[in-house]
């Protein structure tokens, strides 16, 4: 599983207005209250799950697990520097609500239907499961011309991905998170310099420089698009 350590640093991601729609979206779909326990795949430094309890005061604190542990993640919340299945494999608990947003295209095909099946099994009796993905037709991430080309890779993997969970979870709901975002392009320029998405792990710090030259000229100085995610939702 590739390392990702920015995607939600100092982004429209981390806002508070992002997160608010964000759990107002997850609130139409699933209920919560205090005896609500989630996990978070891929949590990063864990602002939404840290917002949830905040809003909630959940009994029991939820639970992010990632790979790395980023700077500044939630202190809120319960932090488990550890990979996703074997999290799963040596934990029986169970939840009612398990997230995995924007990270299920790191891992294999193979780990893919481990993670899922383990997952279904960790659901508690009319627990949600939701998995968050970029859209992938007309996506309108800010890119420079290499950036858009790896994107619209990753995001034909994705498709073939989410083809084969939606294969195995067999009863499914499709929606779609739509969020207007703004960022100032100084800002969205530091973001890039920081890899902040994964189709600009493998770019050359020479690409990075000369994508950044095509972002200079191709954006105003305030950029505006709408970051949609599909998502699918599992219910037990």
């Amino acid at each position: 599983m590739k390392q990702l350590k920015n995607w939600d640093n100092k982004t429209w991601l981390a806002s508070t207005k992002y997160i608010s729609s964000f759990h107002k979206f997850l609130k139409s779909k699933t209920k919560f209250n205090k005896n609500t326990k989630i996990l978070d795949i891929g949590c990063g430094r864990a602002n939404i799950i840290s917002f949830l309890h905040k809003k909630y005061q959940f009994k029991e604190k939820p639970i992010g697990v990632d790979i790395i542990k980023n700077d500044n993640t939630k202190k809120n919340i319960i932090f488990k520097k550890v990979d996703a299945i074997e999290f799963l494999k040596k934990n029986d608990k169970c939840f009612d609500i398990i997230l995995v947003k924007q990270t299920i295209h790191f891992f294999s095909k193979r780990k893919i239907i481990t993670l899922i099946n383990l997952c279904k099994k960790r659901l508690n009796k009319r627990g949600t499961f939701f998995i968050f993905s970029l859209k992938r037709k007309n996506n309108q991430i800010p890119s420079f011309q290499l950036m858009k080309k790896k994107l619209n890779q990753s995001l034909r993997k994705d498709e073939q991905i989410l083809s084969l969970i939606k294969k195995n979870l067999k009863k499914f709901e499709n929606k779609k998170f739509k969020y207007k975002a703004t960022v100032e392009k100084k800002d969205y320029i530091k973001m890039i310099k920081k890899r902040y998405i994964s189709c600009l792990i493998t770019l050359s710090k020479k690409e990075i420089l000369e994508g950044i030259n095509e972002i200079e000229i191709k954006f105003n100085s305030l950029i505006k698009f709408e970051d949609i995610l599909e998502c699918v939702i599992y219910r037990r």
